[in-house]
């Protein structure tokens, strides 16, 4: 996994729920850890984009809902900066879910653009997106 440039604000605490843009099945989860997140005492972790959560389905296809899965971040609708100076934000937040965890995408196919800084950091992601902004 490797490290991202730009200092992305972390704008999904947990309990929030997210919708899934791929088609292993899906349509929302809720986010209930961040891996890897660090914070100080009594502060709710929280993710921004390309980071690795757990979550559980609320909402899809009978097999998937009730399950915990594995996800990443791959929208996020509070902008943040890139070290070029621009700044981007998506309409939506969005995540695609896993299979295992080195970072393979469950689905085949992902609707709607995936940022930059997910292709960098998941490059098997990467290679399925159509749209990277």
């Amino acid at each position: 996994m490797k490290d991202v440039g730009s200092r992305i604000v972390k704008s999904i605490p947990l309990g929030s729920r997210i919708e899934v843009c791929d088609n292993s099945g899906a349509k929302i989860i809720k986010v209930f850890s961040v891996r890897g997140h660090k914070t100080v005492k009594s502060r709710f972790p929280a993710a921004g984009v390309s980071d690795f959560i757990n979550a559980s389905v609320i909402k899809g296809k009978p097999g998937m809902r009730k399950q915990v899965v594995q996800a990443i971040i791959v929208r996020q609708k509070k902008e943040y900066r890139r070290p070029d100076g621009t700044r981007i934000k998506f309409s939506d937040n969005a995540a695609v879910i896993l299979k295992d965890d080195k970072g393979n995408p469950k689905g085949t196919m992902f609707k709607g653009p995936i940022a930059k800084e997910v292709v960098t950091r998941w490059p098997a992601i990467g290679k399925i997106a159509k749209v990277v902004v």
